[in-house]
């Protein structure tokens, strides 16, 4: 037996039975009334002109007892008792008054009674108590019990000896003891089997009351009861596995068992008739409970209301505030907002249009000020980039009659990488515009404010990524599951859909498998010197390792069905570098011919814009024109060319330009215009003429000669120049695509594309990260940046390019 079970065995049994004195009595008359008192008294009738005085603890009321009373006419007449009478008394009609005889055991039956009486009540409070504890909270169970207390106390006459009190406080002090003891043994126990609601912390912010009383209940059971337990980080990949088999069936059962609304919640101030047209969506409303409150505008009822909620971080009350997209009549509001909750940074998961419907209204000038209500807001500074853009904005309020003229600074991240339909293809992008609202974002600052169209899908998906990551940095496990449940009590919905909750996995586990892998330029030497030193637990070195993990990646084989074709597989080079359906470059079908919409080029990504470059093999003699076709389609005006026409005795290229004159192929003539030798590289300018259309335009091609047949470049040099060269053109012809290729468009294309891209971080933020960017390029193209060699290669280019400055500040 526990001590615990000792304890709660001794406050049922109730506190051992005084001695009671039993006094001869004389008689009653037959006509005697009951006892008159105004004090309550426990008695049993045992006919006419007789009261027996019982053992109060073992007095059970029965059905028929009536509510206790301080007055004659509320005092219960019927009981049942359950143990030996341990006094008879006999009254008389009016007050207990004993003759001169009488008189010290009458008393001492008085005070025998009253001890009895009051050590019984303490007991039976103190059960009370104890029974409400294991379902209360301690605050409400500690209250309780002294309200108990209070009314017992003030029950019982003034004149109780001194002695009697002293025993019944003691006897109580003894019993709060061991209240605590109990609790602290339960708390003891609940911890061990590790309850849920131990991972997240409520420590600050509004609508405290509300989801005290109702969101933990939802976590009160120990978290290996739930059918959906956290997941060590460790076996996330796992996990994963598992739950990804047979067309992510798990995830779907397990998206399907979050309650869409866990707590009974009104949303009585989002159904006003003067706010149902603040609401974007008629089924996306705030609960009362955890709304965010405007202040009110003078003359104005309900202007304190909008469609936002206060959302928990993993272990930061409010951290976030999710709304919907602003409407036009509520933008004003949306700004009012800002300012009241002192908001620093501002999170937008949506863009404006999405499949010709508007998602929300542009809430800020595209350039200068404009004034929301009372707010001004001005365009301080813009960087557009490949999957977001930030936006700062200076807001200041009008108006205001306090003479204070503060100023503050706003900073909006747009992740613009959301597709119409699902998710992102991968969550490289959302890790990387997560990281950026994390360091940018004030510690003095108000909520981070988190808005799509609704506010609960790719909203919900942020702030559950958010939270993920700082609990698998904490505790080294991941409650996704958990934690959606939480916050839909906050707002319904959160996290929309299927495929936004197995995004969120993907998101944990790409972080768990490969970390953060940024640097800082001014670090790089550092890491180089760890890139040459063995990886610990690999048997090889850094760089391998970091390769390794590269080529682990697997390549969607089932993703390449056009390139498959058997129309098409003659038109590729190297029948193991086909381009993925998702990015590959179409083509305009020819007029009574099928299968001439494809050739073999991927779309791919760069550091400002989505499709900044077209990786493409190395034309064959038979796919020339198919290649011209795509040229002019896409208005490429700049074409890098990083092979020779043959090496090592093999067809490396077909020749694709004239060496003078003009050559036809198909609809499409090509005349050579200008041919310029440089260090490294050979520029010729090609007019290219679409017969059909009689139209012509001017196309750069940048022939690089400094790669060996066999091994690198001997240094970074060349690679360097050609890459300002490139950007020089494009900023002169427009940001259509860069057209690169080699032989098979992956190995040294890839590793001009992401020396281009890294390069170009470089000189804007001082940062990069060369893993990162090689992914990126290989979930785009089979095989980009093919060898150790080639990736070896692009950190030493970068490295060289750091050197080339001898201040940091030139970056800038």
């Amino acid at each position: 037996m526990s001590v615990s079970d000792v304890l709660l065995c001794f406050i049922l049994t109730g506190p051992p039975s005084i001695p009671t004195l039993a006094p001869t009595v004389p008689p009653t008359a037959p006509n005697d009334t009951l006892l008159q008192t105004t004090t309550t008294r426990v008695l049993t009738s045992n006919g006419p002109g007789t009261t027996v005085v019982t053992n109060a603890p073992h007095v059970i009321p029965t059905q028929s007892q009536q509510a206790y009373s301080t007055t004659p006419s509320m005092l219960p007449t019927t009981f049942t008792t359950v143990s030996q009478v341990d006094v008879n008394v006999t009254t008389h009609s009016d007050d207990f008054t004993p003759t001169p005889g009488e008189t010290t055991s009458a008393h001492l039956v008085c005070l025998n009674v009253k001890v009895s009486r009051f050590i019984a009540s303490v007991h039976t409070l103190t059960l009370t108590a104890l029974t409400v504890s294991y379902s209360d909270p301690p605050c409400c169970t500690i209250f309780r019990f002294f309200v108990y207390l209070y009314i017992v106390l003030f029950l019982f006459p003034d004149d109780m000896p001194i002695i009697a009190v002293m025993i019944a406080l003691s006897c109580l002090l003894v019993i709060v003891f061991i209240i605590i003891v109990l609790y602290m043994l339960r708390f003891k126990k609940y911890k061990q089997a590790g309850s849920h609601s131990n991972s997240f912390r409520l420590t600050n912010g509004r609508a405290d009351d509300t989801e005290l009383q109702s969101v933990p209940l939802l976590a009160r059971s120990p978290s290996t009861n739930r059918k959906y337990p956290p997941i060590l980080v460790d076996k996330l990949e796992e996990e994963m596995n598992r739950r990804t088999a047979d067309d992510n069936k798990l995830f779907r059962e397990e998206f399907n068992a979050l309650p869409v609304c866990p707590i009974q919640a009104s949303c009585d101030a989002a159904s006003k008739e003067e706010n149902k047209e603040k609401n974007r969506y008629v089924n996306i409303l705030p609960y009362d409970h955890s709304r965010v409150h405007l202040s009110l505008l003078e003359g104005v009822p309900d202007s304190d209301f909008i469609n936002a909620s206060y959302i928990n971080g993993y272990q930061e009350k409010n951290k976030f505030i999710a709304a919907q997209g602003p409407k036009e009549e509520t933008v004003n509001d949306f700004w009012r907002m800002i300012w009241e909750q002192n908001t620093a940074t501002i999170v937008m998961v949506t863009n404006l249009k999405e499949r010709k419907e508007s998602k929300c209204a542009q809430y800020w000038p595209d350039q200068g000020c404009w004034t929301y209500g009372n707010i001004r807001v001005s365009v301080e500074d813009m960087m557009v980039l490949v999957d977001y853009t930030i936006r700062k904005f200076c807001i200041q309020q009008v108006g205001d009659m306090s003479g204070k003229k503060s100023q503050r600074l706003v900073t909006q991240f747009h992740f613009t990488s959301w597709p119409d339909f699902g998710v992102p293809f991968t969550p490289i992008g959302m890790l990387k515009f997560l990281k950026k609202v994390k360091n940018c974002n004030p510690q003095y600052a108000g909520p981070i404010v988190v808005h799509c169209s609704a506010g609960v899908g790719r909203t919900g998906t942020f702030i559950v990524i958010d939270a993920m990551l700082d609990m698998m940095a904490a505790e080294r496990k991941v409650d996704v599951f958990g934690f959606v449940t939480r916050i839909r009590a906050q707002r319904c919905q959160m996290v929309q859909t299927d495929m936004q909750y197995v995004f969120i996995f993907q998101a944990l586990l790409e972080h768990y498998l490969f970390g953060d892998t940024e640097l800082e330029v001014t670090s790089l030497e550092t890491h180089m010197s760890k890139l040459y030193s063995p990886s610990p637990g690999s048997g090889c070195g850094g760089l391998e390792a970091e390769f390794k993990k590269l080529i682990s990646i697997k390549i969607q084989n089932d993703k390449m069905r056009t390139g498959n074709l058997p129309a098409n597989m003659k038109k590729n080079r190297v029948l193991q570098i086909i381009p993925y359906e998702f990015n590959r470059v179409i083509i305009p079908v020819k007029r009574g011919e099928e299968n001439t919409d494809y050739v073999n080029a991927s779309f791919i990504d760069g550091y400002r814009q989505k499709d900044t470059y077209i990786a493409s093999q190395g034309p064959l003699q038979h796919t020339t024109e198919d290649f011209w076709r795509m040229i002019w389609e896409w208005r490429s005006c700049s074409i890098v060319m990083l092979t020779e026409l043959e090496e090592r005795g093999q067809e490396k290229c077909a020749q694709y330009w004239p060496s003078d004159g003009v050559m036809a192929y198909g609809d499409i003539s090509i005349e050579l215009k200008k041919e310029e030798e440089s260090e490294s590289y050979t520029i010729r300018d090609l007019l290219v003429t679409n017969n059909r259309e009689n139209k012509s335009r001017i196309v750069r091609q940048f022939h690089f000669h400094g790669w060996p047949e066999v091994g690198m470049p001997s240094d970074g040099k060349g690679m360097i120049n050609i890459i300002a060269a490139v950007q020089k053109q494009q900023q002169q012809s427009g940001n259509h695509p860069i057209t690169v290729h080699c032989s098979a468009g992956a190995g040294r294309t890839g590793t001009f594309c992401a020396l281009s891209t890294v390069l170009e971080r470089v000189k804007a933020e001082g940062i990069l990260d060369v893993f990162q960017t090689v992914k990126s390029l290989r979930l785009q193209r089979p095989h980009m940046v093919q060898t150790l060699e080639q990736y070896e290669f692009c950190y030493k280019v970068v490295q060289e390019y750091i050197d080339a400055f001898s201040d940091y500040a030139n970056f800038k």
